[in-house]
């Protein structure tokens, strides 16, 4: 059986809006898809788009949001030297990938969603027919991404996120650059949203989206079984 080759994307910004504190990605997001898509024997690279360090929200490191992901993901030397050393978007090609998942953390609200690097990737993985995952912020991606008739990707497509809500119910809606639902539902998606902080996956076709850190395992496992189905077809 072919190895399946997944492309892990991060932020690079360590900063939000008028946010007064340092953030980046959200660890449990980049921790337990990684070990979800290893464990099932694929291929995972992380990127992001400028390469080299990518930074970390240092909420996430906080001992309330340690899972035995986040434990294991610090143990590991190889996992620490992709984080330290991430490849640059632009200098990959997206055929060499079987599907990209972008991570979340509020990092995301400023570059996935301006980065002309990410457009180019979301719509190149989209026009190949090939998966679109993300997961809380990361669907920050989709807001500035065209398909090929030049409406939003998003466009009569279901999907979840970061809510409004949950955005409110943490005190960073003042600071977002945008509230993400709000600006998905505006270009055309149709949303689906759980409880706070409940994990929830959608998946329309080849968009696979999750709401919350919760939802990092699903949204994996739904990546890893789509793949799995495609390579049995």
């Amino acid at each position: 059986m072919q190895t399946q080759r997944i492309l892990l994307v991060v932020t690079s910004s360590d900063r939000m809006g008028t946010a007064p504190e340092p953030t980046g990605f959200w660890l449990e997001e980049v921790a337990a898809p990684y070990y979800a898509f290893i464990d099932a024997k694929c291929e995972v690279t992380i990127a992001s788009p400028l390469g080299g360090k990518a930074p970390q929200d240092p909420r996430s490191q906080g001992e309330d949001s340690q899972t035995a992901s986040t434990r294991r993901f610090a143990a590991d030397v190889k996992a620490q030297k992709a984080l330290d050393h991430t490849l640059k978007l632009s200098s990959l090609d997206t055929a060499d990938y079987d599907a990209v998942f972008f991570a979340g953390g509020h990092g995301t609200m400023e570059d996935f969603a301006k980065d002309p690097s990410v457009k180019t990737c979301v719509e190149s993985f989209w026009k190949q027919g090939k998966i679109v995952a993300s997961v809380c912020h990361g669907p920050a991606c989709l807001t500035q991404s065209l398909n090929t008739r030049g409406e939003p990707i998003i466009k009569g497509r279901r999907f979840t996120c970061f809510t409004d809500s949950e955005e409110r119910a943490i005190a960073l809606d003042r600071y977002v650059p945008f509230l993400l639902e709000s600006r998905l539902r505006e270009q055309g998606g149709i949303a689906e949203t759980a409880e706070n902080f409940k994990a929830h996956v959608v998946v329309d076709g080849q968009l696979i989206t999750g709401q919350n850190p919760p939802s990092s395992i699903p949204v994996a496992e739904a990546i890893i079984y789509q793949l799995r189905m495609k390579q049995a077809a």
